[in-house]
């Protein structure tokens, strides 16, 4: 199984940023992405999930409005985009196959 992100990004406050979460080695549709993130010095936080099957999102009620999650099934890959940044979504994002597949994480730093 192999997961893998986009590198890492550099947004201003206010812009959006998209990461992007390829697999492969395991049926893609058949299990949730979940993404989550950690910031510098802080817990893991869960921003929400996709079921790839039939792109059904959740997403976590702090970031409801601001956050997006899509999925490409023909290239088993898996979109988070999140809007109006801000310096506290500095913070490593990762994406998770089943609960069981991590991605090596992508850095996004929030900057002016």
């Amino acid at each position: 199984v192999q997961v893998v992100q986009s590198g890492a990004e550099l947004g201003n406050p206010g812009a959006s940023v998209r990461v992007s979460c390829k697999t492969s080695g395991y049926p893609f549709i058949n299990y949730y992405i979940n993404w989550v993130r950690q910031a510098p010095g802080q817990g893991l936080e869960w921003l929400g999930r996709i079921d790839p099957e039939n792109s059904m999102a959740r997403a976590a009620p702090k970031f409801q409005g601001r956050v997006t999650f899509t999925v490409d099934t023909a290239a088993s890959t898996a979109f988070v985009v999140l809007e109006r940044l801000r310096s506290e979504d500095t913070a490593v994002y990762f994406c998770v196959g089943a609960w069981s597949y991590w991605g090596q994480g992508t850095l996004v730093t929030v900057s002016a």
